[in-house]
């Protein structure tokens, strides 16, 4: 993934790090989607601390079981390589949405 692949507009438009942590976990929303193309796990962005750390959902490869809420850091996605070079994408055509659903459809 590139270093820069949200424009700093973006990365302040999401919401801070806790804004979201007595929102019950149905109305939250997943504002940005991070994936490996060689499917090994997506990350969805709720909060953002406004420099590296996001906060929100991560499907494990693994399975349903390993799906968890937690911390993820933008430049960690940035440094990982596989093969040829291919790194984690930002997915530029995903749009806002509720988690709730994004859950649901990772333990089916």
């Amino acid at each position: 993934m590139k270093k820069n692949v949200m424009t700093p507009e973006e990365l302040a438009s999401l919401p801070p790090l806790y804004s979201t942590e007595k929102v019950p976990t149905e109305e939250k929303v997943a504002m940005v989607k991070f994936f490996d193309p060689a499917g090994r796990g997506t990350w969805y962005g709720v909060e953002f601390d406004g420099n590296d750390t996001f906060f929100g959902y991560v499907v494990s490869p693994l399975g349903p079981d390993c799906d968890e809420w937690g911390y993820f850091s933008l430049s960690e996605l940035c440094s990982v390589q596989g093969r040829f070079g291919i790194g984690i994408e930002l997915d530029q055509w995903f749009t806002p949405q509720p988690i709730q659903p994004i859950i649901e459809a990772a333990k089916s």
